[in-house]
């Protein structure tokens, strides 16, 4: 797998990071009219559906053996446990937050990477994980001053977790096709998430307000099919750990709209959080010390 992108990897890499990072805002606004687990059934159940015209329309091979593991474990890690998460935490906490908390998926991927023995781990990742952690400490307190509850900044953290085993397992299980493998995943996603939201009791209502129907447009469109089939080409690309560095530039789009569109407070002790979230992420996940070139004569041994 190759360290280095090539110049077509690259820019799909930054397409999705644009894209998605409109993603959260567009959440926030679809839960502030729909019960969240319902508005993602929704979502994915039309992304998955017209992925999966695609799908035959151009006589995409359905995915087989492990190819099938792969795409349903991404479905149901991916699309049915992650998004559960996120759409009930977004009813609470700001898009800004919610990127913020996932941009340390880059580092969970690295443990869990070395756990399934897909990559080996280094010690920056640790030192990273403590700088990040120590981030994600003050952004708590933070938020938990502007009565945002506990249990959201947790689920964000379940949902980076969530995000960080699926891309691992794509590592692990390939799907395939990413049309293919998308509309598997996102089908058998949004009937985790349907299941779950009649088992809640969730009102099944369609919505009312312009903006709602505009925001499920985008998230079906760019936020779902386009983003997720740009994340499992670059996957199938580049390695897990660097795919997930997406999550690091995430939160710079999602802050600027979310206080562009929606208005979210931006507080100093938040940005601080986040600095240290985003440093850590870079020391543990990004950087790589250059390598001190030694001198030939260096290398000869001293026989006088």
């Amino acid at each position: 797998m190759a360290a280095r992108p090539d110049r077509l990897t690259l820019a799909a890499f930054v397409a999705m990071v644009l894209l998605a990072g409109a993603n959260a805002v567009g959440v926030r606004l679809t839960v502030a009219e729909m019960p969240p687990l319902w508005g993602a059934t929704i979502r994915f159940a039309l992304a998955g559906g017209l992925l999966a015209v695609v799908m035959i329309a151009t006589r995409r091979p359905i995915p087989r053996g492990d190819r099938l593991v792969g795409s349903a474990l991404f479905g149901v890690l991916g699309f049915g446990l992650a998004y559960s998460l996120i759409y009930v935490a977004l009813q609470d906490a700001p898009a800004g937050t919610a990127q913020l908390m996932l941009s340390v998926t880059p580092l969970l991927t690295l443990f869990l990477a070395r756990l399934h023995g897909v990559e080996q781990i280094r010690k920056l990742a640790i030192v990273g994980a403590v700088i990040a952690a120590a981030g994600i400490a003050i952004v708590v307190g933070d938020q938990v001053t502007l009565d945002v509850p506990v249990l959201a900044l947790l689920m964000l953290l379940g949902t980076a977790a969530c995000a960080a085993e699926s891309n691992v397992i794509v590592k692990r299980f390939p799907p395939g096709d990413p049309v293919a493998a998308n509309a598997v995943g996102m089908l058998l996603g949004a009937t985790l998430l349907g299941t779950l939201s009649v088992v809640l009791g969730e009102p099944h209502v369609l919505p009312e307000r312009p903006e709602t129907w505009v925001a499920i447009g985008y998230l079906v469109v760019f936020g779902s099919v386009a983003v997720f089939i740009l994340a499992l080409y670059v996957l199938s690309r580049w390695t897990a750990s660097a795919t997930s560095y997406s999550f690091l530039l995430f939160p710079l789009i999602t802050i600027v709209l979310g206080a562009l569109i929606l208005a979210e407070p931006v507080q100093p002790t938040f940005l601080i959080g986040g600095a240290l979230v985003l440093a850590g992420v870079y020391v543990g996940a990004v950087y790589r010390p250059r390598r001190r070139l030694v001198d030939p004569l260096e290398a000869v041994p001293d026989t006088s």
